[in-house]
């Protein structure tokens, strides 16, 4: 892939992204939410779909690690809405810098950390009593019309790429959203889950050529000896129509 925090592929991925999230658990939203904080905010295609279905005025502190990405997300939110940008790792977060904060967002982040880096994420919003909106953590599930018959080892393969241990760190990978549901009911917030699957197909050539590379190249690294390239032309020479498996998990603080 082009890289999977890079501009270019967080801004093909961003339509498939706003059709996927789930509109529904906006209605179970705390009313007078106006300070949001969104943790790996990449370029902030999370607060351009969400900001505007919130009241207005609102603002917004970004949250990321890399500093370019931090600026394109600080220019591209609607101009009814403030923005501030904070550099810094999201697991470093403590309740201290929840202060004034409305709700904590964030989209695709949870399924890249540990479990302990997903439980301190929830014990700071439970200390701080901040709900929580964590869209489009990758559940495992794909199903792709026409089916081929190497379609379940690439999705087997790829999802234990997803549970690898990445310098001492054990990721989550497609557990993450039913983790981070449990922990938050643990720390005692009320959550409400609900399904934000990617639709991909010929309508979206481009991001589902992207993401079948990415896909079978991460299944290919977890096991080297499937036929991946082959399964990739196949696959390639007729877009398929692919269903790619997220959750979305709102967690409510009274």
């Amino acid at each position: 892939m082009t890289g999977e925090f890079s501009p270019d592929w967080l801004a093909l991925r961003e339509p498939a992204d706003a059709d996927a999230r789930d509109g529904q658990l906006l209605q179970e939203l705390p009313a007078g939410i106006r300070v949001v904080r969104d943790l790996g905010c990449g370029t902030g295609s999370m607060g351009r779909w969400l900001a505007p279905r919130l009241p207005m005025p609102q603002k917004w502190i970004m949250t990321d690690r890399d500093p370019a990405l931090l600026q394109l997300a600080a220019d591209g939110m609607p101009p009814q809405v403030t923005v501030s940008t904070h550099l810094r790792d999201v697991t470093e977060l403590t309740a201290a810098d929840l202060d004034g904060v409305d709700l904590v967002t964030c989209s695709a982040l949870l399924d890249v950390l540990t479990e302990d880096e997903v439980d301190g994420l929830v014990k700071t919003c439970a200390e701080a009593r901040v709900s929580a909106l964590f869209t489009l953590s990758v559940t495992g599930e794909v199903r792709i019309v026409p089916e081929d018959p190497l379609d379940g080892e690439v999705e087997a393969a790829f999802n234990a790429h997803q549970r690898r241990e990445v310098g001492g760190r054990r990721l989550l990978g497609p557990g993450a959203a039913a983790f981070a549901a449990a922990a938050f009911e643990k720390a005692g917030a009320r959550v409400v889950t609900g399904a934000s699957p990617w639709r991909l197909g010929p309508a979206r050539p481009a991001l589902t050529a992207e993401w079948l590379r990415g896909w079978t190249g991460a299944a290919a690294e977890q096991h080297p000896d499937l036929p991946v390239g082959p399964y990739l032309d196949r696959r390639l020479a007729a877009v398929p129509h692919v269903s790619v498996g997220h959750q979305d998990v709102l967690a409510i603080f009274i």
